[in-house]
């Protein structure tokens, strides 16, 4: 069930990608409701049996709104409301079927609010089930956004506020694949600020940060679950000293973390040109406050995430290493993570505008990135030290 129904949730997400008109993207869309939630339920257990239908609350209810959001502006404007033409105009304007298909959208892009379903779902999902639904859904959210809400200045805010809050959740949480999913919430974030600035290289980088962090998210869920697999644990405090006995799931888990934001790897490449873009166009607040969020989501992904599983305190765990399938697909996103950090031309060039010639390594953007680093790494002492 799990693996053929995964297989229909991707096929679904192709289908929201390529939807020509508003009603073959409802249609896509609740299938990509239907076919997901089996990630949750193949787990077999009272908790994700009812965490699925809470997933399903949610998304079914996303669906709907998005169907009185096409029959409102049908009503008003008649077969042209059916085209998948942008909507900020109309949504500024206080067009009620444009505001309602933003609800929809913003649920399954986790908004502030709407996002309870992403902690809730992922953490009871299977040992692999948070690697397909991390790559779908809340990025098909993305693209639907930035097709439908390109430069809608409502999403600055959201935005912004999707990077910050999650931090302060996941200093505070144990269950670390729900530290997983508030850092998820946090890069969501800042892809919705680089639509809600509109400009071709904040799309450009929009874009490209939601393919990377497909691929640097869904290799630390991987890593997880392989842990999951092994020892059935997944407590931060019930964890520790697993290095030993997992060594190469230790080696792709640093990989992943360093793939958030550091150079070489390609988180950074992509988060980037959001950063530089904000700044180019005088948002110097909100500049501040991606600075913040992206030193935040290092210290609770990058950090916090590979020292509490593999090199706290010993938990007395003696798990054997992951099997060699989980061992080769984390090895080939690993390299992926690599490839696209060292090749950051190749991927632009398959942007919607080529990322107007952008390049990463100035060295301003690696000296910022790396007082960023050094300076996240010290406040993570620091909070230990103080408990």
């Amino acid at each position: 069930w799990q693996i053929s129904m995964g297989l229909l949730y991707a096929a679904s997400a192709v289908g929201v990608a390529f939807a020509g008109d508003m009603l073959s993207l409802f249609l896509w869309w609740e299938a990509l409701a239907v076919t997901s939630v089996f990630q949750i339920w193949g787990r077999r257990s009272k908790q994700a049996e009812e965490a699925g239908f809470r997933y399903l609350l949610f998304h079914v209810s996303s669906g709907l709104l998005l169907l009185a959001g096409i029959l409102f502006r049908y009503h008003g404007e008649g077969e042209g409301a059916l085209s998948l033409a942008p909507l900020t105009d109309a949504l500024e304007a206080g067009d009620l079927g444009a505001l309602l298909i933003l609800l929809a959208v913003g649920i399954k892009a986790a908004f502030p609010g709407l996002h309870v379903w992403l902690k809730d779902g992922y953490a009871e999902a299977t040992h692999s089930g948070p690697v397909w639904l991390c790559a779908f859904t809340t990025k098909c959210a993305v693209c639907m956004l930035a097709r439908l809400f390109p430069g809608a200045e409502i999403l600055i805010t959201i935005g912004i506020i999707m990077a910050i809050f999650p931090l302060f959740y996941a200093v505070l949480e144990n269950d670390l694949r729900r530290v997983l999913c508030y850092s998820k919430i946090n890069q969501i974030g800042f892809m919705v600020v680089a639509i809600g600035i509109g400009t071709e290289l904040a799309i450009d980088g929009a874009i490209a940060h939601a393919f990377n962090h497909v691929l640097y998210k869904s290799l630390l869920f991987m890593c997880l679950g392989a842990v999951i697999f092994r020892t059935g644990e997944i407590r931060a405090t019930h964890l520790g000293g697993l290095f030993k006995n997992m060594p190469w799931t230790t080696g792709f888990t640093i990989f992943g973390a360093l793939s958030i934001s550091f150079p070489l790897f390609c988180g950074f490449v992509s988060k980037s040109i959001i950063i530089t873009e904000v700044a180019r166009q005088g948002h110097t607040f909100i500049w501040i406050v991606l600075i913040f969020a992206s030193a935040g989501v290092f210290h609770q992904a990058g950090i916090k995430i590979p020292f509490f599983t593999f090199f706290a305190k010993d938990s007395g765990l003696r798990p054997k290493e992951a099997p060699l399938n989980m061992l080769i697909a984390m090895a080939l996103v690993s390299f992926l993570c690599l490839f696209m950090g060292c090749n950051p031309q190749w991927l632009y060039s398959l942007l919607p505008n080529g990322a107007a010639g952008y390049n990463p390594y100035d060295a301003t953007h690696i000296i910022t990135q790396f007082e960023i680093l050094l300076f996240t790494g010290l406040s993570f002492l620091l909070l230990r030290s103080w408990g």
